[in-house]
Formats: structure tokens, C-alpha cells, sequence
């Protein structure tokens, strides 16, 4: 029989007990520390997703969008016409761009389906829509600062550009408050009791038309809530559609030429900033580069306007998206 002291017995209980208890306290620090490595890189990838424009890091936002992109998904197609295949190419050429680019600088995206849409064909009330898109979109979006519509028929040719570095941060040197420079339309250059100190709510272009609604800008406050009130009013369209060739862009231009509020709150952008023309658009003023899209000049987003009217859309469509794809090439600044 061996007799083992209890001295002796008790010092090696507490070693093992102490050389348990020591490799349990390294495995949990192995464990904090691989997920301190863990929460790191997750507070990393956190702070670069609400903080920078990294391109392949997921971007979130703890808020709603400031901006938001309008898209009309059968704009050119009509309430009463079917689409064929060229069509829903074109329609999906140009929801992917506009998604893409939503999704790269964090705007919404509001895509409005009008396809089986009914409500204006009994009266052909068709492109007066817009407004009523716009007042259904502010509604959507509440927090969102600044709307941009935009034609089924328009590709953004430079989606690495924001519109904040586009106009919203260099509005005062890129827009004109008046008519003196550019007016096709002859439209009174000034009116009393107008104070063009007033922040801007509407940006536009003008082509050889008139004022363009293909691509323009809008800013939610009180001002363009009335607005689209008075633009969309009824008793408005009923007394002047049949006059009216252009619909809407007749009545915003009837509407700033005589209310001084609505004329002290829009500015002008040049045409080709965010509505540069293919070659066959406003086919008049061929020879003047004010209108058309330049290649050279990497202008922002092409307006292939009335492509459906004797020209083809899906040419111009696709031709401007291949152009697109090889102006991003890192190595075509070099050509």
C-alpha cells in the first residue's frame, strides 16, 4: 500500500487546478482576441460604408436618400401601345444604368411603372403624368432633398461623377437665374416684383424647343409643392391642352413667364450638363454646340429626345452605352 502525503496531494490538486484554469483563460483570450480582429474589421467596413465612396464597399445609410432618380419606365411607349422588343431592350439598357448609378453614389431609385397605367388615356392626358409622378415620389421619399427625373430615353455617359460634384456644390457658377444669354422661346427676359436672391428650387434646360423636361432637377420644400399643385391642376389642363403642342412643358413655361415666385426659384443649366443631344435631335441648330453631346468634353448625360420620331432609338441607345463602357476604359485617357 503507498502513502501519499496530504501535503503533497493538496500541491498537486492546485497545480491542476491552476493549469486548468490558466489554458481555459488562454483559450477565452485567443477567443476575445480573434473577435476583437472580427469586430474591428466590422467597425472598419462600418465607418467606410457611412463615411467614404470606396467603390466595392457595401455603402449604407442610417438615414433615408437625399437624392432620388425618377425613372417612367415606358416613357415613349404610351398608355395605349404595347411594346416590342427593341422597346424593352431600350427599357432595360436604361433602368440598369440608372440603378447603377443610384446605387454607386447612395441615391434612391423610384422606377415608375406605366405600362398598364389607365388613369389618363380616356383624356390622352399622357406626359402631364410627370407631375403627378412627382407629387406620388415626394411622398415616397419624405426626407429626400432633391428629385431628378429623367426620360426612359436618356443614358448617364460618366456614372462616376455625383451630382453633388456635377451642380449641387457649384450651382452659383454653372446656372443663370435669367433669359438674357439663351431664350428660344423669346420669352420676357424679366418681370417686376421677382428677387432672384430666393434659394433655387427647379433646375432646367432649354433646347431649340423650349424648355426640356427629359432631364431636370426639383427640390422638395413649399415652393414646388405649390408648383406641381398649380401645374397639375385640372381646370388648367382642361382650358389649354388643346393648345398646348408640348402638354406640360407648354404649361411650366406659361407658368414661369407670368408668376414672379415661380420665376425668382428656377435657374438654368447649359443644355448639354445633364441633356446633351445625338446628332438628329433639334436638327436645326446642326452647326451650334450648345446642343449636342461631345465626346471630347466627357459630357454627363445624353438626351436621345424625339429618337422615336424618325430616328432609332435603340441604336442611339445602344451606341451611347457601348461609348460609355469604353470612356470608363482606364486606358482610353490615354488614346
Amino acid at each position: 500500500m503507498v502513502y501519499v502525503d496530504k501535503d503533497i496531494e493538496s500541491n498537486l490538486k492546485d497545480q491542476k487546478s491552476r493549469f486548468s484554469t490558466g489554458s481555459r483563460t488562454n483559450k477565452i483570450i485567443q477567443v476575445l482576441n480573434h473577435h476583437k480582429k472580427i469586430v474591428f474589421g466590422l467597425l472598419t467596413l462600418l465607418f467606410l460604408s457611412l463615411f467614404t465612396s470606396i467603390p466595392l464597399v457595401p455603402h449604407f445609410k442610417l438615414t433615408g436618400p437625399k437624392v432620388v432618380i425618377i425613372l417612367a419606365a415606358n416613357e415613349g411607349g404610351g398608355v395605349l401601345k404595347w411594346k416590342g422588343a427593341q422597346e424593352w431592350s431600350i427599357e432595360r439598357s436604361s433602368i440598369a444604368n440608372k440603378r447603377d448609378y443610384a446605387r454607386r453614389h447612395g441615391y434612391g431609385l423610384a422606377i415608375k411603372d406605366m405600362t398598364m397605367k389607365k388613369r389618363y388615356s380616356h383624356e390622352w392626358r399622357e406626359s402631364w403624368e410627370k407631375v403627378d409622378i412627382l407629387k406620388q415620389t415626394f411622398r415616397q421619399y419624405p426626407n429626400a432633398e432633391w428629385f431628378w427625373w429623367l426620360d426612359l430615353h436618356t443614358y448617364i455617359m460618366e456614372p462616376q461623377i455625383s451630382l453633388e460634384d456635377h451642380i449641387f456644390n457649384r450651382m452659383d457658377n454653372i446656372t443663370t437665374r435669367q433669359l438674357t444669354d439663351f431664350n428660344p422661346l423669346k420669352l420676357k427676359t424679366d418681370a417686376p416684383f421677382v428677387d432672384y436672391n430666393k434659394p433655387v428650387e427647379l433646375l432646367i434646360t432649354q433646347d431649340c424647343g423650349g424648355f426640356n423636361l427629359g432631364s431636370f432637377l426639383i427640390h422638395k420644400s413649399k415652393w414646388s409643392e405649390a408648383l406641381l399643385d398649380i401645374w397639375w391642376d385640372p381646370v388648367f389642363y382642361e382650358q389649354m391642352h388643346m393648345a398646348w403642342e408640348h402638354k406640360e412643358q407648354d404649361a411650366l413655361e406659361t407658368l414661369y413667364n407670368a408668376h414672379p415666385w415661380i420665376r425668382e426659384s428656377t435657374a438654368f443649366l447649359p443644355l448639354r450638363s445633364i441633356n446633351a443631344f445625338p446628332p438628329g435631335a433639334c436638327s436645326e441648330q446642326a452647326n451650334d454646340p450648345r446642343y449636342f453631346y461631345n465626346e471630347r468634353e466627357r459630357d454627363f448625360v445624353v438626351n436621345m429626345a424625339g429618337c422615336d420620331w424618325g430616328r432609332d432609338c435603340w441604336n442611339e441607345m445602344e451606341y451611347y452605352k457601348a461609348l460609355s463602357k469604353k470612356l470608363q476604359k482606364p486606358w482610353y485617357k490615354f488614346w
